[in-house]
């Protein structure tokens, strides 16, 4: 898709682009999005172009190229490859994109991939959806979709890429060791769909057959257990640190704590006690893909 809307011309602006801001609270992103547009405007006034003739060329109005160069406002990949042409710059702009999209997810998801990136062991409990690291893209596009009130358009793709960028953990050598479980009840629920449904159910498949990666289903048809209260989340590191959260627990809030990480444990390991075995649980969802 070019920066100029092929039946009109038009220059496009910031009401074209939602979800493209700076968020002023991310230090690192907020440095990074200044650097590349201190960059561009040294690099266009190097040319002698105006802000205004440079935002014809590039497809974008006059006011969107002072907000790009002023660090108020993301540019988009198309933008700098464009920008990269206008200049003559060689590339050199275009690669910038390496740094800017790093800064485009929200930064607690970029958190969030850091702690996942560096864990050797993850063990989660979901008890209403399936857990990020699992979801097919169009099962997690349709549960932002989902979201009251309603994400733009482009936040949601900007959160669906996050969250797939997070699935990198998955290409990590060595592996980390990954144990989810599930409530059967999510798996009964067709988010977008019955084609995404079953599509995300043979990604539940693919990533249980995988040997550092353990799945188990809670059935319904249960005794209570220590997840009614809602998710629980543990990371251990390689120098014997770890972290946990719950949202039953010290008020939801990310822990480190020996002693609240102990409770967190013994909660996840009653939990996985009280689910099906993995190889009953992966039978369990080939028997839900066989009933549609």
């Amino acid at each position: 898709m070019t920066a100029v809307e092929a039946d009109s011309g038009r220059l496009k602006g910031e009401a074209d682009e939602p979800g493209w801001e700076v968020d002023p609270d991310d230090e690192w992103g907020v440095a990074v999005i200044a650097t590349v547009g201190r960059q561009l405007k040294l690099r266009r006034e190097a040319v002698g172009m105006r802000a205004a003739e440079f935002g014809t060329a590039v497809g974008y109005g006059e006011d969107m190229v002072y907000k790009i160069e002023g660090g108020k406002r993301i540019p988009r990949q198309d933008y700098l490859v464009r920008a990269d042409e206008v200049l003559g710059a060689g590339g050199l702009v275009a690669a910038a994109w390496e740094d800017v999209k790093r800064v485009r997810y929200p930064k607690r998801v970029r958190e969030l991939a850091k702690l996942e990136g560096q864990a050797v062991e993850i063990g989660v409990y979901e008890c209403n959806s399936v857990n990020g690291l699992l979801q097919t893209p169009e099962h997690a596009r349709a549960l932002f979709e989902a979201a009251q009130p309603p994400y733009s358009p482009d936040d949601v793709e900007r959160m669906v890429a996050a969250r797939m960028a997070r699935q990198s953990v998955f290409e990590r050598d060595p592996a980390p060791s990954l144990h989810y479980v599930l409530e059967e009840a999510v798996l009964h629920r067709r988010v977008g769909g019955t084609m995404v449904w079953r599509q995300q159910l043979e990604r539940l498949l693919e990533v249980g057959h995988l040997r550092n990666v353990t799945l188990q289903v809670m059935p319904t048809a249960t005794d209570a257990h220590p997840g009614v209260d809602g998710k629980i989340e543990l990371l251990k590191f390689p120098d014997g640190t770890a972290v946990g959260r719950s949202d039953g627990a010290f008020n939801g809030r990310p822990t480190s704590d020996p002693k609240q990480l102990r409770i967190l444990e013994l909660r996840y390991g009653t939990i996985r006690a009280q689910a099906l075995s993995p190889r009953e649980s992966l039978a369990f969802i080939e028997q839900v893909l066989g009933d549609t």
